[in-house]
């Protein structure tokens, strides 16, 4: 079995973990495939170790006959570990090196035990929705997709923006605002939630729009069919906004156009079969935890 492993910066602790960790997988008679970011991090023995190989492209993948990808990071490293992999639907197991983990839900404790798991086809793979944004100019190059969302803002102190929304070409609203977010239900739980967009579980057929320091307080986010084309007009006192995908960011103008719809890709998760979306909210936002006894 040949395993990706993908990963890019480390800190003194974490790196001590992942050299424990690969070589284990190494002794255990595994091949790897590591990301050439993390290979340059790691010690000697490893790099040259004959059953490894550095993996640079994410073009490479499909030589390098891969089984599944293992992501050493937090949700961020795992965001871009899907969209290194998505073209080739590589599975991928997300290992909590972070802070909260809703994506990179394996602690560092259980990744042992995933892997043989896995071995022994005790897990599941999980399909997710991601955004295809179709823009002319053209953005993002060859990937213009995101597994949590697509963003836009504005770019500086500025005053507010004026972002003009249509649904399958329908007029929706005009949103004046600091920004809007298009997201997953991936994406539901992060930069959205924080905004006040609702918590939507992922297979729910869903995209979110929720706008960011709106104007008008009547407006709140909505919840919309993954079926349906969002099309945004951006209109501000300066010609310059600012747009993500993901960890990616792009400068754009007001003349752009952009339209976001669900992609023909899915990001493809692995998952444990004790794994729960339910117990991961519970467990990540403390709910039902009486904080009074923490003290």
């Amino acid at each position: 079995m040949r395993i990706g492993v993908y990963g890019n910066r480390l800190g003194k602790d974490e790196r001590a973990w992942v050299v424990e960790f690969l070589e284990y997988l190494i002794k255990a008679g595994y091949r790897l495939s590591v990301y050439n970011v993390l290979l340059d991090l790691l010690p000697f023995e490893i790099r040259k170790n004959p059953g490894t190989e550095a993996l640079q492209l994410s073009s490479e993948i499909e030589d390098h006959e891969l089984d599944f990808m293992i992501s050493l990071g937090g949700d961020g490293t795992m965001l871009r570990a899907v969209l290194f992999s998505y073209k080739n639907k590589l599975p991928v197991l997300g290992v909590n090196l972070g802070r909260l983990g809703f994506l990179a839900s394996i602690e560092k404790g259980q990744a042992r035990r995933a892997v043989e798991d896995i071995k022994n086809d005790r897990f599941y793979i999980e399909d997710r929705t991601m955004l295809h944004l179709e823009s002319t100019p053209v953005l993002f190059g060859d990937s213009p997709v995101a597994l949590n969302d697509f963003t836009v803002f504005k770019r500086d102190t500025s005053s507010m923006i004026a972002i003009h929304a249509y649904i399958n070409g329908e007029f929706l609203n005009t949103y004046w605002s600091d920004g809007i977010i298009v997201s997953t239900p991936t994406g539901s739980t992060g930069y959205s939630l924080s905004c006040g967009g609702p918590i939507v579980f992922p297979g729910s057929g869903n995209f979110v729009l929720t706008p960011v320091a709106t104007h008008n307080l009547n407006v709140r986010p909505l919840v919309l069919r993954d079926d349906c084309v969002i099309s945004l007009e951006l209109e501000g006192r300066t010609d310059s906004f600012l747009c993500s995908m993901d960890s990616r960011f792009e400068r754009i103008k007001g003349n752009y156009e952009i339209a976001l719809r669900k992609s023909e890709y899915l990001a493809r998760i692995i998952h444990l079969h004790d794994y729960s979306f339910a117990e991961t909210l519970r467990k990540k936002l403390t709910w039902g935890v009486d904080k009074r006894s923490l003290k």
